[in-house]
């Protein structure tokens, strides 16, 4: 797969609404949004974070935020699988500008075209990145992985997928297959009830060989940590997080309209917007959605300004996912009553928006992995401001 066009990043507003448009059709019909992943790809925006220097866009974990959630706002599905891709990449741009030449081929991977997809869900897998069911045989000048990835997102156009997989020793192997390598097979099995359109269907490995050029970590007790992997995590969380929000504020903004237009007999027939306890659950909206916004863009810009995880910096990304993914939920259940009964018609914007918010609580850190965390003496002790 080649990018044949040189078009600057610019999220157009004709763009964003042609996108908006597509978001029920693909819901409906539990399709891959193919049309916006190939405006997207024109405009370049799968190699967002590919260096200037080396003819990317060059945007930081900052800019490309504030860029994924005006996408988000209009088709959740189409950001949160985006941002499955974007993560590799922005990651590897991280270490490119720290001096690390090892992940420099995923950002000519990604300006070349490529789409690179997360494979580490699995069944039986509660650890996360530092756990698998998954198995990593040691092979000459590599390893070969085996074992099942479940909601591998972008199943219908990814071509390079990272994975990880423990060896016989309980070492954890992080690498990365082709989608043409002998041993790699994807299944559909993607039919839930939200993020229809991310296709985030099974992936099986059978043998499938990672040469020791595409292996990017091998943790360990020894070697517990992974610069690059700590950097996955921030773009991931991010703009995972971003999604969420930006469902919020959708839904939020879809009350307010729908409030806006209603007259209420109560309050002979004057806007139900100035029935004093809808305008009490909006105010507690509004509270949480400029919280949520700004706990996200400190991360971001963190991040963006110091790309170096340490306890301080855990704290604040796991916390920023559990705000923003919770907090969503709360926003969406406040507007929903707020609509009203209509909201349990099918093909309703609210009723997918409902749908999709539902689905923050699942993605990793998950929230007792986050309270366990957050609990902890080593976070709770951390000073975030001068006291």
């Amino acid at each position: 797969m080649s990018i044949t066009t040189a078009s600057p990043l610019v999220l157009t507003d004709e763009l964003l609404d042609r996108i908006d448009k597509r978001a029920d059709g693909y819901d409906r019909e539990a399709r891959f949004f193919t049309e916006d992943f190939e405006e997207l790809r024109d405009i370049g925006y799968y190699r967002a974070p590919v260096p200037a220097s080396l003819g990317g866009p060059g945007l930081t974990l900052s800019e490309l935020a504030a860029a994924h959630r005006r996408i988000a706002y209009r088709s959740a599905s189409t950001a949160l699988a985006s941002g499955m891709h974007l993560f590799w990449v922005g990651a590897a741009a991280d270490r490119f500008s720290a001096g690390d030449a090892r992940p420099e081929w995923i950002l000519h991977a990604a300006q070349a075209g490529e789409i690179i997809a997360a494979g580490h869900s699995e069944p039986g897998n509660d650890l996360g990145l530092w756990g698998s069911t998954s198995r990593a045989r040691p092979v000459q000048d590599g390893y070969a992985f085996s074992g099942r990835k479940l909601f591998t997102s972008l199943s219908p156009v990814w071509t390079i997928l990272g994975v990880h997989a423990a060896t016989p020793d309980g070492e954890i192997v992080h690498g990365f297959v082709f989608r043409d390598d002998p041993g790699v097979r994807t299944e559909e099995t993607w039919d839930t009830f939200a993020l229809r359109a991310t296709r985030s269907d099974d992936t099986v490995l059978d043998g499938v060989v990672s040469p020791a050029s595409r292996i990017i970590a091998v943790l360990s007790p020894q070697a517990p940590g992974s610069a690059y992997l700590d950097s996955v995590a921030a773009w991931a969380v991010v703009l995972t997080s971003n999604v969420y929000l930006a469902i919020a504020q959708r839904a939020f903004d879809l009350a307010v309209e729908v409030l806006s237009g209603r007259r209420s007999n109560r309050l002979q027939g004057r806007p139900r917007s100035e029935d004093p306890f809808v305008q009490a659950g909006l105010a507690e909206s509004v509270a949480e959605l400029d919280a949520i916004e700004a706990h996200l863009d400190v991360a971001a810009r963190e991040w963006t300004e110091r790309p170096e995880a340490d306890a301080r910096w855990n704290r604040r990304l796991l916390s920023a996912k559990q705000h923003a993914t919770q907090g969503a939920q709360r926003v969406v259940d406040r507007s929903l009553a707020v609509i009203g009964g209509r909201s349990l018609r099918r093909g309703s914007l609210i009723e997918r928006l409902y749908r999709d918010v539902a689905a923050g609580v699942l993605h990793n850190p998950s929230p007792d992995t986050v309270l366990r965390a957050l609990g902890s003496p080593d976070l709770t002790g951390r000073e975030t401001f001068a006291r």
